[in-house]
C-alpha cells in the first residue's frame, strides 16, 4: 500500500528537479520581495500606531488592484502556456498583446477610483472605540501615502505583462533578477528616505512611497530592455507593438476564459478587504495587529504560493503537448508537495509569534493580538496550500467559471455573511471573531477535493495543428 501511495504522490528525482527549476527562482523572487515588505513594515512601524496603521488599509486596497491585474493577464496566461507547449510563437504574441491591452484599461479605472474616492475607502477602516487612536492622523497617514503610491501602479501592471510572459515561456531568471533589484532598490530607498539619512529629509510614510514608486520602475524597465534585447530568447516579442490587432477569434475566446478570471481576483481580494474590515470594527489596534500577522503570513506563504504558481506552467504546458494523463499525475504530485510545504510553514509561524509582534512600536494590546493572528493563520496554511494549488489547477484546464465558483463565489456566499453577522450583529471578541472567518475560509478545501476527483479539469485549449493566426 505505502508503495502505491508513494508512486501516486511522490514523484522521482526529475519530478523534483523539474518542479524546483520552475518553484524556487519564484519563491526567491517572492520571498525576497515580501522579506522587504516585511522590513518596510517594520521601518513604518516603528514611527507609530497611527502611521503603521494608514499605510496597511492602502495596502489592502492596492491589494485589490494588485490581483486585479493579476487576473486580468491570467486568462491569457492559460492561453500563453499552452501556445509555447505547442510552440506557436505567433500565438503568445496575440497573448501578450491582450494583456496590454487590459492592464491599460484596468490602470485608468484603478487610479481614477483611488483617486477621487481616497477619503472614502480609507475612512471604511477608522472605527472609535476604547484604544482606537488617533484616527484622524490615521486617515491623513493613509492619504499621503495613497496619493504617491498611485504613481506606481502602471510600471506594476507592464512589469507584471512581461515578468508573467516569461515565466509561462519557461524563463523564470530574469524576473526573479529585476525583483531583486526592484526590492534592493525600494529597501535602501526606505532608510534614507523614511528616518531622513545622507542629507536627506526624514519623509515618514511619504518616503515609503517614493521608494516603492522608484522600486516599481525599476523592475518595469529591466523586464522591457531585456525583452527587447534578446529577441532570438523571445521571438514572440518582434512586432509586438506593430499593431495591438489580434484575431477576433483569440480575442472572444480568451475574453471568455479571462474576464471570469479578472472578476475573480478582483471580488476576491474585495472580499478578503473587507473580511478585514470586519475585523477593524473592534478598534484601531486590530488594525495594527492585522498588519503585523499577514507581513509574517505572506513571507512564509511563499513556499506554497510559487508551487501553485509552478501547477499553472507546467501542467498547462504538458496539456498544450496533449499528455493528459501526465498532466493529471504531474499534477497531483505537485498538490501533496505543496500541503506537505504548507504543513512546514505552520511550525515557522507559531515560532515566529512568539517574538516577531514585540519589534513594532505600537500597543501591548495590538502585540498580543498580532501573535494570536499569526497562530491561527499558520494552523491554515496547510489549508490553503491546497486550496492554491486546486486554483491553480482547475485554471491550467481552462476550467475559469468553476474557478470563480470555488474562490470568490465561495468568499461572496460563505465567508463574507459569516464575517459580517458576527461582526456587526454580535458583540464576540477578536479572538473568537478571527477563529471563526479563518475556520469558514478553511472549509473550501471540501469543495476544491471534490473537483480535483472528478479530473474534468484536464482540457486542452490549443494544439499544435491549431494555430493562432488561423482564428481570424
Amino acid at each position: 500500500m505505502f508503495k502505491a501511495l508513494k508512486s501516486r504522490y511522490i514523484g522521482d528525482k526529475d519530478f523534483y528537479k523539474s518542479v524546483l527549476s520552475i518553484a524556487v527562482p519564484i519563491m526567491i523572487q517572492n520571498g525576497i520581495t515580501n522579506i522587504v515588505s516585511m522590513l518596510d513594515n517594520i521601518m513604518v512601524g516603528r514611527l507609530n500606531t497611527e502611521a503603521m496603521s494608514g499605510v496597511s488599509i492602502v495596502n489592502q486596497f492596492l491589494f485589490i488592484f494588485y490581483l486585479l491585474i493579476f487576473g486580468a493577464i491570467s486568462g491569457a496566461g492559460i492561453f500563453t502556456s499552452q501556445y509555447f507547449g505547442s510552440g506557436d510563437n505567433e500565438g503568445i504574441r496575440y497573448t501578450v498583446r491582450f494583456k496590454v491591452i487590459i492592464i491599460l484599461i484596468a490602470s485608468v479605472i484603478g487610479i481614477s477610483l483611488f483617486a477621487i474616492f481616497d477619503e472614502e475607502i480609507i475612512g471604511l477602516f477608522l472605527h472609535e472605540s476604547e484604544s482606537s487612536g488617533d484616527l484622524a492622523l490615521t486617515l491623513e497617514y493613509g492619504k499621503k501615502y495613497l496619493a504617491v503610491s498611485l504613481i506606481g501602479l502602471v510600471p506594476f501592471a507592464f512589469a507584471n505583462v512581461y515578468a508573467s510572459t516569461m515565466r509561462e515561456t519557461g524563463e523564470v531568471l530574469i524576473p526573479m533578477i529585476s525583483s531583486l533589484a526592484a526590492v534592493a532598490t525600494n529597501f535602501a530607498l526606505n532608510i534614507i528616505l523614511i528616518f531622513g539619512l545622507l542629507g536627506f529629509p526624514a519623509l515618514g510614510v511619504v518616503g515609503a512611497a517614493i521608494a516603492t514608486v522608484i522600486s516599481r520602475f525599476v523592475e518595469c524597465f529591466i523586464l522591457v530592455i531585456y525583452a527587447h534585447t534578446h529577441k532570438e530568447r523571445f521571438p514572440f516579442i518582434a512586432s509586438l507593438y506593430s499593431s495591438l490587432l489580434m484575431p477576433k477569434g483569440l480575442f472572444k475566446r480568451i475574453t471568455l476564459k479571462g474576464v471570469p478570471l479578472m472578476l475573480n481576483e478582483f471580488f476576491w481580494a474585495m472580499a478578503m478587504t473587507l473580511r478585514n474590515q470586519c475585523y477593524s470594527t473592534r478598534g484601531l489596534d486590530v488594525v495594527a495587529a492585522q498588519n503585523i500577522s499577514s507581513t509574517v503570513f505572506n513571507v512564509f506563504s511563499v513556499v506554497y504560493m510559487a508551487l501553485g504558481s509552478s501547477v499553472a506552467i507546467i501542467v498547462g504546458k504538458i496539456l498544450g503537448s496533449g499528455d493528459i494523463e501526465r498532466a493529471k499525475d504531474t499534477d497531483r504530485k505537485m498538490i501533496a508537495l505543496s500541503i506537505f510545504s504548507g504543513l512546514a510553514m505552520t511550525a515557522f509561524m507559531v515560532v515566529a509569534s512568539l517574538f516577531f509582534p514585540k519589534i513594532y512600536n505600537t500597543t501591548d494590546t495590538a502585540k498580543a493580538l498580532a501573535s494570536y493572528m499569526m497562530i491561527v493563520s499558520g494552523i491554515t496554511m496547510p489549508f490553503n496550500a491546497f486550496a492554491n494549488a486546486s486554483y491553480f489547477t482547475l485554471r491550467s484546464g481552462g476550467k475559469v467559471l468553476i474557478t470563480m465558483l470555488f474562490d470568490s463565489v465561495y468568499m461572496w456566499v460563505i465567508v463574507m455573511p459569516v464575517s459580517i453577522a458576527f461582526a456587526y450583529f454580535t458583540s464576540v471578541n477578536i479572538f473568537i471573531l478571527f477563529a471563526i472567518c479563518q475556520g469558514v475560509d478553511t472549509l473550501k478545501t471540501i469543495f476544491g477535493a471534490a473537483l480535483l476527483k472528478r479530473g474534468t479539469w484536464a482540457n486542452v485549449l490549443v494544439g499544435k495543428g491549431e494555430r493562432a493566426e488561423s482564428e481570424q
